[in-house]
Protein backbone atom coordinates (compact mmCIF):
# COMPACT_ATOMS: atom_id res chain seq x y z
CA UNK A 1 0.00 0.00 0.00
CA UNK A 2 1.36 3.47 -1.11
CA UNK A 3 1.31 5.65 1.83
CA UNK A 4 2.14 9.28 2.46
CA UNK A 5 4.18 10.86 4.80
CA UNK A 6 2.99 13.31 7.37
CA UNK A 7 4.26 16.71 8.71
CA UNK A 8 5.14 14.64 12.01
CA UNK A 9 6.91 12.20 10.01
CA UNK A 10 3.69 9.69 10.42
CA UNK A 11 3.21 7.28 7.36
CA UNK A 12 -0.34 7.12 5.76
CA UNK A 13 -1.90 5.21 4.00
CA UNK A 14 -3.53 7.01 0.67
CA UNK A 15 -6.15 4.87 0.14
CA UNK A 16 -8.64 3.74 2.95
CA UNK A 17 -12.39 2.62 3.61
CA UNK A 18 -14.82 5.14 5.02
CA UNK A 19 -17.87 3.70 7.45
CA UNK A 20 -20.17 6.76 7.57
CA UNK A 21 -23.70 5.23 7.39
CA UNK A 22 -22.91 1.88 8.52
CA UNK A 23 -24.89 0.98 11.12
CA UNK A 24 -22.50 -0.38 14.19
CA UNK A 25 -23.50 -4.22 13.84
CA UNK A 26 -23.25 -4.12 9.68
CA UNK A 27 -19.82 -2.09 10.46
CA UNK A 28 -17.76 -5.27 11.73
CA UNK A 29 -18.94 -7.04 8.90
CA UNK A 30 -17.98 -4.47 6.34
CA UNK A 31 -14.55 -3.83 8.52
CA UNK A 32 -13.65 -6.94 8.63
CA UNK A 33 -13.98 -7.10 4.46
CA UNK A 34 -12.55 -4.59 4.09
CA UNK A 35 -9.60 -5.41 5.79
CA UNK A 36 -9.56 -8.69 4.01
CA UNK A 37 -9.64 -7.01 0.97
CA UNK A 38 -6.48 -5.45 2.26
CA UNK A 39 -7.26 -1.74 3.41
CA UNK A 40 -5.76 -1.03 5.88
CA UNK A 41 -6.82 3.20 6.86
CA UNK A 42 -10.21 2.72 8.24
CA UNK A 43 -11.96 6.22 9.06
CA UNK A 44 -15.19 6.23 11.73
CA UNK A 45 -16.30 8.93 13.78
CA UNK A 46 -18.02 9.71 16.93
CA UNK A 47 -21.02 10.98 15.21
CA UNK A 48 -21.36 8.47 12.55
CA UNK A 49 -21.88 5.82 16.27
CA UNK A 50 -20.33 2.65 14.91
CA UNK A 51 -16.72 3.49 16.64
CA UNK A 52 -17.83 -0.02 18.68
CA UNK A 53 -17.83 -1.69 15.29
CA UNK A 54 -14.66 -0.71 13.91
CA UNK A 55 -13.27 -2.11 17.21
CA UNK A 56 -14.75 -5.32 17.41
CA UNK A 57 -13.32 -5.86 13.78
CA UNK A 58 -10.09 -4.69 14.92
CA UNK A 59 -10.24 -6.76 17.89
CA UNK A 60 -10.80 -9.58 15.03
CA UNK A 61 -9.32 -9.39 12.04
CA UNK A 62 -6.02 -11.01 13.13
CA UNK A 63 -3.66 -7.97 11.13
CA UNK A 64 -1.48 -6.80 13.95
CA UNK A 65 -2.63 -3.44 15.40
CA UNK A 66 0.46 -1.34 14.04
CA UNK A 67 -0.17 -2.37 10.10
CA UNK A 68 -3.99 -0.85 10.72
CA UNK A 69 -4.27 3.16 10.64
CA UNK A 70 -7.33 4.28 12.50
CA UNK A 71 -8.72 7.61 11.98
CA UNK A 72 -12.11 9.30 13.82
CA UNK A 73 -13.27 12.30 15.01
CA UNK A 74 -14.40 14.43 17.71
CA UNK A 75 -18.20 15.41 17.20
CA UNK A 76 -19.75 18.99 18.38
CA UNK A 77 -20.86 17.22 21.16
CA UNK A 78 -18.17 16.94 22.86
CA UNK A 79 -16.77 20.47 22.40
CA UNK A 80 -14.19 21.81 24.86
CA UNK A 81 -10.99 20.91 26.45
CA UNK A 82 -12.37 18.93 29.25
CA UNK A 83 -15.63 17.42 27.51
CA UNK A 84 -13.63 16.46 24.47
CA UNK A 85 -10.18 15.15 25.83
CA UNK A 86 -12.57 12.75 27.67
CA UNK A 87 -14.16 11.25 24.45
CA UNK A 88 -11.20 10.56 23.38
CA UNK A 89 -10.98 8.20 26.13
CA UNK A 90 -14.30 6.87 25.36
CA UNK A 91 -13.10 6.52 21.28
CA UNK A 92 -10.27 4.13 22.33
CA UNK A 93 -12.53 2.20 24.91
CA UNK A 94 -14.81 1.44 21.97
CA UNK A 95 -12.04 1.04 19.12
CA UNK A 96 -10.57 -1.40 21.58
CA UNK A 97 -6.95 0.22 21.03
CA UNK A 98 -4.24 1.94 23.30
CA UNK A 99 -4.30 4.72 20.99
CA UNK A 100 -5.68 6.69 17.68
CA UNK A 101 -3.30 6.90 14.38
CA UNK A 102 -5.31 10.43 13.25
CA UNK A 103 -8.11 11.93 15.44
CA UNK A 104 -9.78 15.63 13.70
CA UNK A 105 -11.83 17.93 14.63
CA UNK A 106 -14.94 16.83 12.71
CA UNK A 107 -17.03 20.31 12.20
CA UNK A 108 -15.82 23.94 12.55
CA UNK A 109 -18.30 24.75 15.36
CA UNK A 110 -19.14 25.03 18.81
CA UNK A 111 -15.45 25.38 21.45
CA UNK A 112 -13.57 23.94 18.55
CA UNK A 113 -10.36 25.83 20.26
CA UNK A 114 -10.63 23.83 23.70
CA UNK A 115 -11.90 20.58 21.53
CA UNK A 116 -8.14 21.38 19.53
CA UNK A 117 -6.39 21.53 22.75
CA UNK A 118 -7.76 18.43 24.12
CA UNK A 119 -6.44 16.81 21.05
CA UNK A 120 -3.11 18.40 21.46
CA UNK A 121 -3.15 16.96 25.15
CA UNK A 122 -3.67 13.47 24.18
CA UNK A 123 -1.14 13.59 21.09
CA UNK A 124 1.46 14.48 23.81
CA UNK A 125 0.24 11.91 25.83
CA UNK A 126 0.96 9.54 22.90
CA UNK A 127 -2.69 8.14 22.88
CA UNK A 128 -2.99 10.35 19.40
CA UNK A 129 -0.12 9.50 16.82
CA UNK A 130 -1.40 12.88 14.64
CA UNK A 131 -3.99 15.00 14.81
CA UNK A 132 -5.59 17.10 12.11
CA UNK A 133 -9.36 18.67 10.89
CA UNK A 134 -12.34 18.42 8.70
CA UNK A 135 -14.53 20.51 6.74
CA UNK A 136 -12.84 23.75 8.07
CA UNK A 137 -12.16 26.44 4.92
CA UNK A 138 -10.67 29.62 4.85
CA UNK A 139 -10.49 32.33 7.41
CA UNK A 140 -11.20 29.92 10.24
CA UNK A 141 -8.93 27.24 8.95
CA UNK A 142 -6.05 29.93 9.14
CA UNK A 143 -7.01 31.32 12.11
CA UNK A 144 -6.97 28.11 14.27
CA UNK A 145 -4.04 26.90 12.33
CA UNK A 146 -2.05 30.08 13.91
CA UNK A 147 -3.05 29.60 17.22
CA UNK A 148 -2.08 26.61 18.11
CA UNK A 149 0.90 24.87 19.13
CA UNK A 150 0.90 21.13 17.27
CA UNK A 151 0.35 21.73 13.96
CA UNK A 152 -2.40 20.01 12.05
CA UNK A 153 -1.06 17.13 9.81
CA UNK A 154 -4.57 16.59 7.93
CA UNK A 155 -7.07 18.44 6.61
CA UNK A 156 -10.55 16.17 5.26
CA UNK A 157 -13.03 17.81 2.83
CA UNK A 158 -15.20 16.82 0.51
CA UNK A 159 -13.00 16.26 -2.50
CA UNK A 160 -13.62 14.16 -5.73
CA UNK A 161 -13.16 14.68 -9.79
CA UNK A 162 -15.79 17.77 -9.89
CA UNK A 163 -14.52 19.41 -6.60
CA UNK A 164 -11.02 18.95 -6.69
CA UNK A 165 -10.18 21.47 -4.05
CA UNK A 166 -7.61 23.32 -5.98
CA UNK A 167 -7.58 26.46 -3.76
CA UNK A 168 -7.72 24.78 -0.61
CA UNK A 169 -5.13 22.82 -1.26
CA UNK A 170 -2.82 25.32 -2.32
CA UNK A 171 -3.84 26.68 1.17
CA UNK A 172 -2.66 23.86 3.67
CA UNK A 173 0.57 23.25 0.93
CA UNK A 174 2.18 26.34 3.22
CA UNK A 175 1.75 24.13 6.54
CA UNK A 176 3.13 21.18 5.34
CA UNK A 177 -0.14 19.29 5.30
CA UNK A 178 -1.81 17.13 3.74
CA UNK A 179 -5.99 17.04 1.87
CA UNK A 180 -8.01 13.53 2.68
CA UNK A 181 -10.95 13.10 0.87
CA UNK A 182 -14.46 12.41 1.88
CA UNK A 183 -16.70 11.65 -0.93
CA UNK A 184 -14.27 11.08 -3.20
CA UNK A 185 -16.90 9.19 -5.60
CA UNK A 186 -18.87 11.91 -5.17
CA UNK A 187 -21.12 9.83 -3.07
CA UNK A 188 -22.53 8.33 -6.50
CA UNK A 189 -23.82 11.64 -7.80
CA UNK A 190 -23.24 13.69 -11.14
CA UNK A 191 -23.21 10.68 -13.24
CA UNK A 192 -19.22 9.72 -11.87
CA UNK A 193 -20.26 6.06 -12.69
CA UNK A 194 -21.37 7.10 -16.05
CA UNK A 195 -18.90 9.44 -16.72
CA UNK A 196 -17.74 9.99 -20.59
CA UNK A 197 -14.81 11.03 -19.56
CA UNK A 198 -13.66 8.92 -17.12
CA UNK A 199 -14.62 6.08 -19.19
CA UNK A 200 -12.53 6.96 -21.80
CA UNK A 201 -9.91 7.20 -19.51
CA UNK A 202 -10.51 4.24 -18.11
CA UNK A 203 -10.91 2.23 -21.45
CA UNK A 204 -7.33 2.59 -22.10
CA UNK A 205 -6.06 0.45 -18.73
CA UNK A 206 -9.29 -1.83 -18.34
CA UNK A 207 -10.69 0.06 -15.64
CA UNK A 208 -13.54 1.27 -14.22
CA UNK A 209 -14.60 5.12 -13.88
CA UNK A 210 -14.64 4.90 -10.11
CA UNK A 211 -11.58 3.04 -10.42
CA UNK A 212 -9.88 6.11 -12.43
CA UNK A 213 -11.36 8.60 -10.05
CA UNK A 214 -9.59 7.31 -7.13
CA UNK A 215 -6.46 6.92 -8.76
CA UNK A 216 -6.77 10.41 -10.00
CA UNK A 217 -7.33 11.37 -6.21
CA UNK A 218 -4.58 9.29 -4.33
CA UNK A 219 -1.85 10.24 -7.77
CA UNK A 220 -2.79 13.82 -6.88
CA UNK A 221 -1.47 13.12 -3.13
CA UNK A 222 -5.21 13.14 -1.84
CA UNK A 223 -5.75 10.27 0.57
CA UNK A 224 -9.14 8.71 -0.21
CA UNK A 225 -11.77 6.71 1.65
CA UNK A 226 -14.55 5.48 -0.48
CA UNK A 227 -17.04 4.07 0.62
CA UNK A 228 -19.20 0.78 0.18
CA UNK A 229 -21.21 -1.84 1.76
CA UNK A 230 -20.18 -4.81 -0.74
CA UNK A 231 -17.24 -6.58 -0.96
CA UNK A 232 -16.89 -7.08 -3.99
CA UNK A 233 -17.00 -3.19 -4.62
CA UNK A 234 -14.20 -2.52 -2.35
CA UNK A 235 -12.35 -5.12 -3.98
CA UNK A 236 -12.25 -2.98 -6.94
CA UNK A 237 -11.81 0.29 -5.64
CA UNK A 238 -9.07 -1.11 -3.77
CA UNK A 239 -7.66 -2.56 -7.00
CA UNK A 240 -5.66 1.03 -8.28
CA UNK A 241 -2.58 0.30 -7.98
CA UNK A 242 -1.88 -1.69 -11.68
CA UNK A 243 -1.95 1.40 -13.54
CA UNK A 244 -1.10 4.98 -13.81
CA UNK A 245 -2.53 7.91 -15.15
CA UNK A 246 -0.39 9.98 -17.84
CA UNK A 247 -0.09 13.66 -17.43
CA UNK A 248 -2.31 14.36 -20.13
CA UNK A 249 -5.03 12.13 -18.15
CA UNK A 250 -4.62 14.11 -15.77
CA UNK A 251 -4.62 17.06 -17.13
CA UNK A 252 -8.08 16.38 -18.91
CA UNK A 253 -9.74 14.80 -15.70
CA UNK A 254 -8.51 18.35 -13.62
CA UNK A 255 -10.89 20.26 -16.36
CA UNK A 256 -13.77 18.38 -15.15
CA UNK A 257 -13.14 20.47 -12.11
CA UNK A 258 -16.62 22.52 -11.09
CA UNK A 259 -15.43 24.24 -7.40
CA UNK A 260 -19.11 22.71 -6.41
CA UNK A 261 -19.47 21.51 -2.97
CA UNK A 262 -22.10 19.45 -2.01
CA UNK A 263 -22.19 21.05 0.97
CA UNK A 264 -21.09 24.06 2.07
CA UNK A 265 -19.56 25.07 5.77
CA UNK A 266 -19.62 28.11 4.75
CA UNK A 267 -22.84 28.81 4.76
CA UNK A 268 -24.70 30.47 7.83
CA UNK A 269 -27.30 28.32 7.49
CA UNK A 270 -25.45 25.14 7.66
CA UNK A 271 -24.08 26.13 11.07
CA UNK A 272 -27.53 26.85 12.25
CA UNK A 273 -28.72 23.50 11.17
CA UNK A 274 -25.62 21.08 12.51
CA UNK A 275 -25.72 23.52 15.80
CA UNK A 276 -29.93 22.94 16.46
CA UNK A 277 -29.28 19.32 15.55
CA UNK A 278 -26.70 18.67 17.91
CA UNK A 279 -28.94 20.39 20.31
CA UNK A 280 -31.84 18.51 19.74
CA UNK A 281 -30.24 14.71 19.48
CA UNK A 282 -27.40 16.11 22.61
CA UNK A 283 -29.88 17.58 24.61
CA UNK A 284 -27.27 17.79 27.90
CA UNK A 285 -24.13 18.33 25.75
Amino acid sequence: MKTIKLNNGVEMPVLGYGVFLVNSEECERCVLDAIEVGYRLIDTAQAYYNEDGVGRAIEKCGVPRNELFITTKVWISNAGEEKAFRSIGESLRKLKTDYIDLLLIHQPFGDYYGTYRAMERAYRDGMVRAIGLSNFYDVRFVDLVENVEVKPSVLQLETHVFSQQKRMRELINEYGMHLMAWGPLAQGSDRLFTDETLKAIGTKYGKTNAQVALKFLTSEGIVAIPKSIHKDRMASNFDIADFELTEEDKETIRRMDTGKLKVDFNDPDMARYLLEYDKKFNPNS
